[in-house]
């Protein structure tokens, strides 16, 4: 590759591809294969969701720790990446590639090794490809250049793990799916290591101790409101895509081969929406376009409710595409700003502890999003696939519109108790990032 790639937007987006292809499969349909096709109770999904909550506690920040305080010729965050790709396609196709004969307590205990495993995996992938975007990438203006050919590449990929997944699983089964997708991320991940150099002026730094470095993470305000903030909308993103099979079924009466057209009014209109948003962010600035993205997205999910077949359901979906576009693109600069401020505060860049904080506040949204499941499920008589109860319509439709338009209330008030403040000034990283 050339050396205006190396570093570059795109040779960061790479990865996103990566690793969003699979993820976005294992987020949309991992419920839908396990309670829906499986059997397996939404009780027990609930309660391995639960317990790897209390797992990812320990596990994001020790990650992000463990990542700052490494020192090696390639970098801090590479040789993480590096050695997680493997595993990360290993642990994904355990995840689908279920043995047939598992049902009841042993369907579950492999449902929750699975997913200790995947996620655990996931995140040293995830809090390592995370900080290296604000040490890559320094200024308002190439940031959201940045967020936004990201976002583009991340929209593209949620299209392929959404769209192409019912395709791929209905023509090849989950298990072959899951290697198909393994390998597109094993491929495209290496790609994006090999095109990234890190600035090595900031490995020379010596890291906070342990306890010290939990402290100044823990009494950053500015921090929690932006993270808090954004886990409450990132549990609406993993939310609805995770019901909209259910969603097509019982609420539009769509059949199964047509969810793929469902998901993709969604996320193919999400692409050139990110170019409206990109210049949104660059007018408005970090704070102002992230705070409206919360009102927009909270708007976009309405147009759900009152869709009743296959095409009021993509315009729906076009609807709520542009909110979506909006929670993509709006938060890299206004998190990249928080953590060069911590910086200049504390002499130390820690890129990979406030991204590991991030990460598990946005994993916790999964547990916001399984308990939602299960608690409409209990108040709508849905237990699974086998058993959906006298009104599954009426779980649907408000698992996808109703839950979530509270949840973006919730991220709207948080929001607003984060107060702007003014950009600081970073010096530049080496190696191409202007490209």
């Amino acid at each position: 590759m050339s050396r205006k790639f190396l570093n570059s937007p795109t040779a960061y987006a790479l990865g996103m591809f990566a690793m969003m292809v699979p993820s976005q499969a294992f987020s949309s349909f991992y419920t839908y294969f396990y309670v829906e096709k499986l059997g397996l109770a939404v009780g027990l999904a609930t309660l391995a969701r639960t317990i790897y909550l209390i797992w990812d506690a320990v596990n994001q920040p020790m990650a992000g720790y463990l990542s700052d305080r490494t020192r090696s010729r390639h970098g801090r965050r590479r040789p993480w990446i590096f050695a997680s790709i493997p595993l990360f396609m290993l642990a994904f196709v355990m995840v689908f590639a279920v043995p047939p004969s598992l049902h009841d307590s042993a369907l579950f205990t492999w449902f929750l090794i699975a997913l200790i495993l995947f996620e655990a995996i996931a995140t040293i992938l995830w809090v390592n490809y995370g900080a290296l975007f604000p040490e890559l990438f320094t200024g308002a203006g190439l940031r959201a250049k940045a967020s936004a050919v990201q976002q583009a590449y991340q929209i593209v990929a949620i299209l392929i793990g959404t769209a192409l997944t019912p395709i791929l699983y209905e023509a090849l089964g989950f298990g072959t799916m899951s290697v198909v997708y393994a390998a597109v991320f094993g491929l495209f991940m290496t790609l994006f290591v090999l095109n990234v150099r890190e600035n090595e002026s900031f490995a020379k730094e010596e890291p906070l101790p342990l306890v010290q470095a939990f402290r100044e993470t823990l009494k950053n305000k500015e921090l929690w409101l932006f993270y808090v903030a954004g886990s409450f909308a990132q549990t609406v993103n993993g939310l609805v895509s995770s019901m909209i099979p259910f969603y097509a079924k019982y609420a539009l009466g769509v059949e199964e081969g047509d969810v793929t057209l469902l998901m993709a009014s969604v996320f193919v209109s999400v692409i050139p929406l990110v170019a409206v948003w990109f210049y949104i962010v660059k007018k408005l600035g970090g704070y102002r376009s992230w705070r409206l993205a919360f009102v927009v997205y909270g708007l976009s999910v309405i147009p759900l409710w009152f869709a009743n077949d296959l095409g009021t359901g993509i315009a729906a979906g076009i609807c709520f595409g542009f909110g979506l576009a909006g929670f993509l693109v709006s938060p890299a600069l206004l998190g990249s700003e928080i953590i060069d401020r911590d910086a200049l505060r504390t002499g130390r860049r820690r890129e990979g502890m406030y991204t590991a904080v991030g990460g598990f506040l946005t994993r916790s949204s999964g547990l916001i999003s399984a308990l939602a499941f299960f608690v409409v499920g209990q108040m709508f008589g849905y237990v699974s696939g086998d058993e959906p109860g006298p009104h599954p319509e009426e779980t649907f439709r408000y698992l996808i519109c109703i839950v979530p338009l509270c949840l973006l209330a919730v991220s709207l008030v948080v929001s607003l108790f984060l107060k702007p403040q003014p950009a600081p000034s970073i010096p530049h990283a080496q190696g191409g990032i202007d490209a």
